[in-house]
C-alpha cells in the first residue's frame, strides 16, 4: 500500500533516497517493529483507504506523524483529516510534528487547516522538491 500510494510523488520528485514509495519491505517491517511506532489503517466502508504512522518515543516531548497516506481512489474525501483527528484524540491534541513536501500545496493546506504551523525549517532534497516541517503545540 505504501509504495503504491507514494508512487506518483516518487515519479514526480524522484526522491529515491527518502520517499516512502522507494522503501523495500525490509525497511517497512523494521519500522513496524519499533516499540515507539504505532500504525493505524484508515478505513472507508470496510476497505483500507490508507494508513498513518505515529511515533511516540519515551523521553521526547513531541509525537510525530510519519508518514500518512491515502490511496488514490480515496483521496479528497476527508480521510486524512479524520485520521489525524483520531490519533490526536488517542495521544492528545498538542505536541505534534510532521514534515511534508513544500511543493504539495494540498498537503500544506491540510496541515495548516488542522492547526499545524511551519517551524521555519526546511530541507532542500533536489531541484524539484523541498521538505518543510510543521508543529502543533
Amino acid at each position: 500500500m505504501q509504495v503504491e500510494a507514494f508512487s506518483e510523488l516518487l515519479q514526480k520528485y524522484q526522491d529515491y533516497d527518502i520517499s516512502p514509495g522507494a522503501e523495500g519491505m525490509d525497511k517497512v517491517m523494521a519500522r513496524y517493529q519499533q516499540p515507539w511506532t504505532h500504525y493505524y489503517f484508515i478505513m472507508a466502508d470496510g476497505q483500507k483507504a490508507g494508513a498513518i504512522r505515529v511515533v511516540v518515543k519515551e523521553g521526547e516531548s513531541k509525537k510525530r506523524i510519519s508518514p500518512i497516506w491515502i490511496m488514490k481512489e480515496f483521496r479528497g474525501r476527508g480521510y486524512a483529516q479524520a485520521a489525524i483527528h483520531a490519533v490526536e484524540k488517542i495521544y492528545g491534541p498538542n505536541d505534534w510534528s510532521l514534515a511534508t513536501i513544500q511543493q504539495e500545496k494540498g498537503n500544506c493546506h491540510l496541515y495548516e487547516k488542522l492547526g499545524y504551523h511551519r517551524t521555519g525549517d526546511s530541507k532542500n532534497i533536489n531541484e524539484r522538491m523541498d521538505i518543510v516541517f510543521y508543529e502543533k503545540n
